[in-house]
């Protein structure tokens, strides 16, 4: 199917989470995974109006960049590492996986300008994600304060793939009372307002449970999972 065909119906899903909720479609941004498609397949879902991509390693990135350059939304939503921020840094305009004290310095140090960034958090606590526990999320983000080239505008986590949707829906949940917790101490380098969650398998739940960004590849652009 066409990526214009993926989105209709990827619309179509996010119109009826946001009936059922109280909220507006155009609150969600659609954040098109392209990290596994050719950049030809990247361009077809920008001439389909996505105007946000996620990438998640540095090559394939750059490739897509220097073919689409600003006429995108750039998300880098894979793990970074240290050395290789300055490779990107004042190219995206968003960093969705900031966990640790060494990336922000980095971050802070290379950037020219002020970088949006979601703090990255481990909901479920699996070993094999990413991210700072929901613990450690307040006193990392109270750390930052003095970083002038970084603002914290919410929160990211990647759920588990798993067929309880009620489980899902609590750990969707779960980021969200936190984002509201941060979101209420009013600190003027961490806004947080976002939230960065929710993929192909579970779009739906996370748009509900109140997601602002949604990742999502295979549904869109296919046919490989993000």
């Amino acid at each position: 199917m066409s990526v214009a065909e993926n989105l209709a119906a990827i619309n179509q899903q996010i119109n009826q989470a946001c009936e059922k909720t109280g909220r507006h479609p155009k609150d969600i941004s659609i954040i098109g995974v392209t990290k596994y498609v050719s950049v030809e397949r990247a361009l077809e879902a920008l001439e389909a109006t996505i105007s946000h991509f996620g990438e998640n390693r540095i090559e394939g990135f750059l490739e897509k960049y220097e073919q689409i350059g600003s006429k995108a939304n750039w998300h880098f939503i894979g793990t970074l590492q240290s050395r290789k921020v300055r490779e990107v840094v004042d190219k995206v305009d968003y960093i969705h996986s900031l966990d640790r004290k060494s990336l922000a310095k980095e971050i802070n140090k290379r950037a020219d300008k002020p970088v949006d960034c979601f703090v990255q958090v481990n909901v479920s606590g699996e070993e094999s994600k990413h991210g700072l526990s929901p613990a450690e999320v307040e006193p990392f983000i109270e750390t930052l304060e003095g970083y002038s080239n970084i603002r914290v505008v919410g929160l990211m986590t990647m759920a588990p793939y798993m067929e309880d949707r009620n489980q899902l829906r609590e750990i969707f949940r779960s980021l969200r009372k936190l984002r509201d917790q941060i979101k209420q101490k009013g600190h003027s380098h961490a806004p947080c307002t976002y939230l960065s969650m929710g993929m192909s398998n579970d779009y739906q739940i996370a748009v509900e449970e109140g997601a602002t960004h949604i990742r999502i590849g295979s549904s869109l652009v296919g046919p490989y999972e993000e």
